[in-house]
């Protein structure tokens, strides 16, 4: 069969760019070198509808262990007794969950996408929009932190079915306590998508949501540093605390409630190669490496969010908890798609972000977010937090300068040959 040069040129291309930028986008990690071999292997030919000793289909003999291993090495890893590994996405992860628990029509409680949340809690464009009854809670204008007062005050209003907490661009730690006490006084589960912050949460370095949820997501491929992929957790398994049921209106234990929600109910076969990844990548975060790793994202965050504050940019909240900072450019007088578009020309990649009460469309935005996980793959320290936001600040002061940006870029480039990113690949 002929080489397809065309594919595996882009690919080496798309490596390129990855090599010589400055990665800040949030959501966006680089992957080991092995989880990467492992999502191009022969389990991509084998066909695995259903679970690990129960499949539909003969021949899952081998791809029963990789997903038991992964499983396993998961509920080690954030100390649970239920895991599903096979969601596509978080995306797919939430639409599972919403569908166990949820009938067309429920009410749903989520923080506002325009105040960091994520399209699905409740977004008008989403399945969760479309199919649920969504009420949003939001942060307070003066601090940039969840209003809990908002949630609780709206909770009782509407009367939920499903409370869901966490962010997509949101910089705090959570107040898991108090939002089980909200749901438990009107009769609410909990979904905490912990989407961003799972790398953090797995090192005990945030506050746990599994302690308080009811069931709990993520993605694989932020701050976990594994494939793109999702999946579904819960701490203690049993008989469900509302009394869900199963297509044939028995009252089940959460994992089959959950299990069938996801297949058959939103997806058909898994994908058994990238689910060998995840148990690589879940295998990396069960290390003192990954420890360490996770500590470094933090510190590196933090010395981020001073340096922009010594430039006087508004960071919303004014720091951060976690591994990512949301920043209001108003003060700079630069909309939030302009930025990303002069930093890109530097090699320095962000994305734009609505912030709160935010006063242009989603297509412009106020303001960009950043995130450090994947400078700090590449092993970056603290110091260098400078030099990026030095980078940063001289694009953004140079906007409409293609000469200076180019300067700017010679440098970024520079700078990144310290750091190189899949040597093995020449």
């Amino acid at each position: 069969m002929q080489k397809d040069t065309a594919v595996f040129s882009l690919i080496q291309k798309e490596l390129e760019r990855q090599r010589r930028g400055i990665e800040l986008i949030a959501s966006e990690n680089f992957a080991s070198l092995q989880t990467i071999q492992a999502m191009g292997n022969v389990m991509t030919n084998k066909y695995a509808e259903g679970y690990p000793g129960r499949r539909y289909y003969g021949g899952c003999e081998v791809v029963d262990e990789s997903e038991q291993l992964a499983i396993d090495r998961l509920k080690q890893i954030f100390n649970i007794e239920y895991a599903n590994v096979q969601p596509h996405s978080g995306a797919q992860a939430n639409a599972a969950v919403m569908l166990a628990v949820l009938q067309p029509g429920d009410p749903i409680l989520g923080l506002d996408l325009s105040m960091g949340g994520h399209l699905t809690h409740g977004s008008s464009v989403n399945f969760s929009g479309k199919l649920y009854q969504p009420h949003f809670y939001g942060v307070k204008k003066e601090t940039g932190t969840v209003d809990y007062d908002m949630l609780e005050a709206k909770a009782k209003e509407v009367k939920p079915k499903l409370i869901v907490c966490g962010a997509s661009a949101y910089s705090r730690d959570w107040d898991y306590v108090r939002i089980r006490k909200v749901a438990d006084e009107v009769g609410a589960l909990i979904m905490a998508d912990i989407a961003h912050p799972a790398g953090l949460i797995a090192k005990k370095l945030l506050n746990d949501p599994f302690e308080h949820c009811h069931i709990v997501t993520s993605t694989t491929h932020k701050t976990l540093r594994g494939p793109r992929g999702g999946i579904i957790m819960v701490r203690k398994d049993g008989e469900n605390p509302l009394g869900l049921k199963d297509n044939k209106g028995n009252v089940r234990m959460m994992s089959n409630v959950l299990d069938m929600a996801l297949f058959p109910g939103t997806q058909g076969g898994p994908l058994e190669h990238i689910i060998a990844a995840k148990a690589i990548a879940f295998g990396e975060i069960l290390t003192e490496e990954f420890t360490v790793y996770a500590k470094q994202i933090i510190s590196n965050a933090q010395a981020m969010a001073k340096a922009l504050r010594d430039k006087n940019y508004n960071s919303i909240s004014d720091g951060t908890d976690n591994h990512l900072l949301l920043i209001d450019l108003r003060n700079k007088n630069i909309s939030g798609k302009k930025a990303e578009q002069v930093l890109g020309k530097a090699d320095i990649t962000v994305n734009k972000n609505m912030v709160p009460f935010d006063d242009k469309s989603a297509f412009v935005t106020s303001g960009i977010r950043v995130g450090v996980p994947a400078v700090t793959t590449r092993g970056m320290k603290e110091e260098h937090m400078q030099f990026i936001v030095d980078c940063m600040d001289d694009c953004l002061t140079h906007a409409d300068d293609e000469a200076y940006l180019s300067n700017v870029k010679k440098k970024v480039n520079e700078f990144m040959q310290q750091f190189p990113l899949y040597p093995e690949l020449g």
